[in-house]
């Protein structure tokens, strides 16, 4: 086995995720959506692979399709070692306050976990373990008899990865972590995932459509496009050199925290196609500023481009990938982490 194969926990391999639409009154089958369709990508341990896309390309569908909470039409999605087992795979869901049981104490709701798992590998968990899960959180012994309601949105998302964490898990899936939460709050479950990473790990997979953040937390970024992952590059180089189209259009609205700062926009024509119809060829290509160019027309709308290696790193599914001259940004430091763990996201919880 190489070195590389050694340093893998998951590989998701041409994975395809399909729904029935209808429509109408009697919910007469009105077509197929693909929500995901032909998804490829690996993510290392203790790495933090970043998911990103406009809402509906599909990227919380894979998340789900990872974790078994919907299942594929076809694909592999492979552990490593294969003694790496499902329990092993945890969430962290957007919304807490949909998917934390309001009825129930955050005592229980992170004594849940255990009572779900085969009766050969259940164990009771103690009071200690259950405070110290609370602790490493940054919530204090007390929340623990609190029912949902009565915990701030911040608190009520550690409540969730604390959740995540009670059965000890090598990969979390983070679906939009901190999408509901204000800007501050955002900050403190950002730097207490990074501490967790470090002390615990972990590997992330994490889902999400603000670039800002995901560049503050991913090794990795992973862009997906109407089922599909367009470009795929670590962080920094991503950032700073796109090579797919619709990747430099995202970055072109990344907001810059300098008053005095100006970008130029790359606006997108129109909206995206439904996956009902996707278009031919390139599915971007509809949009996309440079397949309007003669010469090249022809080619993105009738030729699908393969995810193909193009050095460093990196995969891009565009046929011009080696000609386009794409703009990048080059932002500040993020305003959410200064270098170091910041133990002030254990203290301090929102």
């Amino acid at each position: 086995m190489s070195r590389r194969q050694q340093d893998l926990l998951l590989e998701v391999n041409d994975l395809h995720v399909c729904f029935g639409a209808t429509k109408g009154l009697f919910k007469r089958a009105k077509g197929v959506v693909r929500a995901v369709d032909g998804v490829t990508f690996a993510v290392r341990r203790r790495e933090t692979l970043g998911l990103v896309g406009e809402s509906g390309c599909g990227k919380s569908t894979v998340g789900r399709a990872i974790i078994g909470l919907v299942k594929p039409e076809r694909g592999q999605i492979l552990l490593h070692p294969s003694s790496v087992s499902r329990r092993e795979i945890q969430m962290v869901f957007q919304d807490p306050n949909s998917s934390l049981n309001p009825s129930m104490r955050v005592r229980d709701i992170l004594r849940e976990p255990f009572w779900y798992q085969p009766r050969r590998a259940r164990s009771a968990p103690t009071d200690a373990h259950i405070e110290q899960l609370a602790e490493q959180v940054g919530l204090r012994p007390q929340m623990l008899e609190r029912l949902p309601h009565q915990l701030s949105g911040g608190q009520r998302q550690r409540v969730g990865i604390a959740r995540a964490l009670a059965l000890g898990p090598k990969l979390v899936i983070a679906d939009e972590p901190v999408s509901a939460l204000d800007v501050s709050i955002q900050g403190q479950i950002l730097n207490l995932l990074s501490d967790l990473q470090h002390e615990l790990g972990l590997t992330y997979l994490f889902i999400a459509h603000d670039l800002s953040v995901v560049r503050h937390i991913s090794d990795r970024v992973a862009v997906m496009y109407l089922g599909r992952i367009v470009e795929l590059a670590p962080t920094d180089a991503l950032y700073r050199m796109p090579k797919h189209p619709y990747t430099e259009a995202l970055l072109s609205a990344v907001p810059i925290p300098q008053p005095r700062a100006r970008r130029r926009r790359i606006p997108l024509q129109g909206s995206p196609p439904s996956p009902l119809n996707p278009p031919t060829g390139c599915r971007f290509h509809p949009r996309c500023p440079y397949a309007r160019e003669r010469g090249r027309r022809l080619r993105c709308s009738t030729e699908a481009p393969s995810l193909k290696d193009v050095g460093g790193g990196r995969m891009v599914a565009c046929h011009f990938a080696s000609e386009l001259r794409l703009r990048g940004v080059t932002p500040p430091p993020s305003p959410f982490y200064i270098k170091g763990l910041s133990k002030s996201s254990r203290s301090r919880p929102g």
